[in-house]
């Protein structure tokens, strides 16, 4: 039996893939801009990875992230309620917390309860570094221990977070059946290709008599009239013999 096709990602694409996705949930921009790595780690921390961004689209449509709370708070520890919403909308949510904590009292424990895919949790010890702090995550049941402590930056990031590096300089391997299931479930967020849609790509927008609006640095090569002309239809010609 043949082994399924793998691609190879790099994180542009990635990125690029999340943020068209997630763009799509209504979720508010700054919390879908939070999630755009999100994906990508768990991708190449063989968690959920894309395939349960996939699974989860409907419900990250329906996500209420305002919901999630502090229950309960000692010095140095909190009890975090996610309120069922999914760990990757609370994970920024609990590692700004977490580090709030460490700020004022040097180590930081925390408790989550109610969220799903608890499992995914596992994506703070990795999230935490590029923040300045050392995470470790214990499940347990459905609830997820986190401890942390400081990790001062260095302004390295093959140290400060050498999970991007691995991904920027490695990519990640992904199924080929699974990529353009994700590429394809993009796309939706994409306007469709006219005339209009095409001279408002980009950084500049192009009117209909071929003035610019926005760059004018002519730093390409861009023929805006390319913006401006209709589509050309293939027209095929058939000829009996």
């Amino acid at each position: 039996m043949n082994e399924p096709q793998t691609l190879r990602a790099m994180p542009r694409e990635m990125r690029m893939m999340s943020e068209r996705i997630l763009s799509m949930t209504g979720l508010p921009k700054g919390v879908f801009l939070a999630l755009q790595d999100v994906p990508m780690y768990s991708q190449k921390l063989g968690l959920g990875g894309f395939a349960l961004l996939e699974k989860r689209f409907d419900d990250l449509g329906e996500a209420r992230p305002e919901k999630i709370c502090v229950t309960a708070e000692e010095a140095g520890w909190l009890q975090l309620d996610g309120k069922g919403q999914h760990a990757w909308l609370v994970l920024p949510v609990a590692i700004d917390l977490l580090g709030e904590l460490v700020a004022r009292f040097g180590n930081a424990e925390m408790v989550v309860a109610h969220s799903l895919d608890p499992e995914e949790f596992e994506l703070a010890e990795a999230f935490a570094q590029r923040n300045g702090l050392s995470v470790t995550v214990t499940l347990i049941g459905q609830e997820v221990s986190l401890k942390a402590s400081p990790r001062p930056l260095s302004g390295d990031v093959r140290r400060d977070d050498p999970l991007l590096w691995l991904l920027l300089t490695e990519g990640q391997p992904i199924r080929a059946d699974l990529w353009w299931r994700i590429y394809h479930l993009a796309k939706k967020a994409l306007a469709a290709d006219s005339v209009v849609s095409r001279r408002h790509a980009g950084p500049m927008i192009v009117n209909q008599d071929g003035s610019v609006i926005g760059r004018k640095d002519n730093d390409d090569e861009t023929d805006v009239s390319l913006l401006i002309a209709p589509r050309a239809e293939t027209q095929t010609e058939s000829t009996n013999s």
